[in-house]
């Protein structure tokens, strides 16, 4: 619809091919112009638009699938994520099983009774897992600080934490430096 073919001769061969050529306007090979398929085909015929066209289409415009956003929230930690997809899992069983206990009751099967007892229990359990998530939550952000203010203490104590570490492994480097060289450059005791 939005395309016309053209013969185009090699300049070494001779030989003619067809090539297909999009209207610049069209979004979609499908959809046509808002002038319409017969405009596009009668355009294409034209010698002078033809050449005006060919020099436009030189170079084709790049136009990516999709635009990648930044993310609107952070990621989850580890745990905390670890700890989502647990109780998910449970409280997804815990559905099936309170469906299959439902249908066992109303067919009067001999299975509805366990399937109730062990839905109960499993409700307690997927109430655990939600809770778990909540806490493990808690526990990380009380860990590893809120990010979200720059004055947070956490941040500051992170920063002191950090310091510390870097002067211990300063020290222990320059430890095993004077062990590997022997004590050499050390004063006597004499």
């Amino acid at each position: 619809m939005g395309t016309a073919e053209r013969q185009e001769t090699l300049p070494d061969s001779g030989s003619a091919r067809s090539t297909a050529q999009r209207d610049p306007e069209a979004l979609d090979h499908d959809i046509p112009t808002d002038g319409g398929g017969a405009a596009a085909h009668k355009g294409a015929t034209d010698p002078v638009r033809r050449v005006e066209r060919g020099a436009a289409r030189a170079q084709p415009e790049y136009r990516p699938l999709w635009i990648e956003e930044p993310a609107q929230r952070r990621r989850l930690p580890d745990p905390v994520r670890t700890s989502a997809v647990r109780a998910v899992l449970i409280i997804a069983v815990t559905l099936i099983q309170a469906m299959v206990a439902f249908l066992c009751t109303m067919a009067g099967s001999w299975l509805a009774f366990p399937m109730v007892l062990s839905s109960v229990a499993s409700t307690v359990v997927a109430t655990w897992g939600a809770l778990d998530v909540w806490v493990t939550r808690q526990v990380w952000n009380q860990r590893h600080g809120v990010v979200s203010t720059p004055s947070s203490t956490a941040r500051a104590l992170r920063r002191e934490r950090r310091r510390a570490r870097r002067q211990t492994r300063a020290a222990e480097r320059a430890q095993e430096r004077i062990r590997r060289q022997g004590g050499a450059g050390q004063l006597s005791h004499s």
